[in-house]
């Protein structure tokens, strides 16, 4: 794929491309680092990051979006994801179309998360038609929480996990919600 290709869409820095398996070294090293999974119950080994990459492919072939690849347009490297992904867990509002990042420490603090959550929301509304999408998260994870306002979602409540019973730090989330015709704030 050239360059001019190879992103379904792109923000101002970052582009937004399917996964290849080229891209399993550079996430492992971001799914083994204990800061960046500081808010999940462990790291993810080198083959469930071969199976995550495995699952978006197939979503995005399926469905027209995953938590897509995101490289930084300037050096065309990997970064770590950022995208929609479908939530089947049990609960009152699933199954739902949930929006999520995961970036590599080095590249936090620089506005990425929220330019390309923004992004990946205008790209849920208007190509694909979506009415609502959502946003979950530990309850500790403030920046997280902190995106979630950024990109104009709304609380909609706090709930009891259901596949973080067992970890008692995680397993109450914060759920927050955003419409199709709520215009993220530039």
């Amino acid at each position: 794929m050239s360059a001019d290709n190879k992103y379904i869409f792109t923000s101002e820095r970052l582009g937004f491309r399917e996964w290849c398996d080229d891209d399993a070294e550079a996430m492992t090293a971001i799914n083994t680092d204990p800061e960046v999974m500081e808010f999940f119950p462990s790291t993810q080994s080198s083959d469930h990051t071969k199976d995550f990459i495995k699952r978006m492919k197939a979503q995005y072939q399926d469905k027209g979006y995953c938590y897509f690849a995101v490289d930084l347009l300037e050096a065309g490297t990997l970064i770590g994801f950022i995208g929609i992904s479908e939530q089947k867990f049990e609960s009152d509002f699933t199954p739902c179309n949930d929006i999520g990042w995961r970036l590599k420490p080095s590249e936090w603090y620089k506005g990425y998360a929220t330019e390309g959550a923004k992004r990946c929301l205008e790209y849920a509304f208007d190509a694909l038609e979506m009415e609502k999408i959502y946003s979950i998260a530990p309850a500790v994870n403030k920046r997280s929480e902190a995106v979630m306002s950024k990109i104009d979602m709304r609380k909609v409540m706090e709930f009891n996990h259901p596949l973080l019973a067992d970890n008692r730090r995680l397993e109450r989330c914060v759920l927050y919600e955003i419409e199709r015709g709520v215009t993220p704030v530039s």
